[in-house]
């Protein structure tokens, strides 16, 4: 994971991808709330009430007000390979989580520490080479009864590619098919690893996400969730 680039971009990421994501007729709030909304809702499809959690990745905190929204009774701890990226998320949101550094190959938690993790779109910003070490990593730190939960764009998606490549911060961004996401998290232990896809349809044509609810094995969403278990 690449330190300097993120640390780079820490400062005006927010206007960064506000203004790269601009044709989807969203800002970043959105994208931010309906992963933790997504998960906060599988949470109690499977009777999970999440207590420690981990944001993998978490930038500048984007997903900490929706994670305490949505999930007000679990904690939150936030890490990240960039300083600067912790400072700013520290700075919006001092008493809503605890920020942690690592770096980029071994998480600095117990194993079995956090229930839930999840990374946002991170993935893609790590060599490919280094996914499955990270993955076990993730393992370790959910433990066997532990969920972790990625988010990541599309390749499929040619509006997805467009907006990647033409991103400032993603310059040497590398996406991932779902199918290799999975195929990872399983060569990592982890196990009842889904698929779902997501946001088919942008802000002008919002009237019919409701029908995204039925679409999530359809490969053509902008990103996908992979949900997977300890074992």
């Amino acid at each position: 994971m690449d330190k300097a680039e993120f640390d780079q971009f820490a400062d005006e990421y927010l206007s960064l991808h506000a203004k790269n994501i601009a044709a989807s007729g969203e800002g970043p709030a959105f994208f931010a709330e309906y992963k933790i909304r997504d998960i906060a809702q599988e949470m109690a499809r499977r009777h999970v009430a999440p207590r420690r959690m981990l944001d993998f990745g978490s930038g500048v905190g984007a997903s900490i007000p929706w994670a305490r929204h949505y999930l007000p009774d679990a904690s939150l701890t936030c890490a990240d390979v960039s300083e600067r990226s912790l400072e700013v998320a520290q700075s919006r949101f001092a008493n809503l989580a605890r920020f942690v550094h690592f770096d980029g190959r071994t998480l600095p938690f117990e194993p079995g520490e956090f229930d839930l993790a999840y990374a946002m779109c991170v993935f893609h910003h790590i060599d490919h080479a280094e996914h499955v070490d990270l993955l076990r990593e993730l393992r370790r730190v959910v433990g066997r009864s532990g969920t972790l939960v990625i988010f990541e764009h599309n390749p499929y998606n040619p509006l997805t590619v467009k907006a990647v490549n033409t991103c400032e911060f993603d310059v040497n961004a590398k996406l991932i098919p779902a199918p290799d996401m999975k195929r990872r998290c399983r060569e990592a232990g982890f196990a009842d690893v889904e698929v779902r896809y997501r946001i088919f349809f942008p802000h002008a044509l919002a009237a019919l996400r409701p029908f995204e609810k039925a679409m999530t094995r359809i490969p053509l969403g902008a990103q996908y969730a992979v949900y997977a278990k300890g074992a």
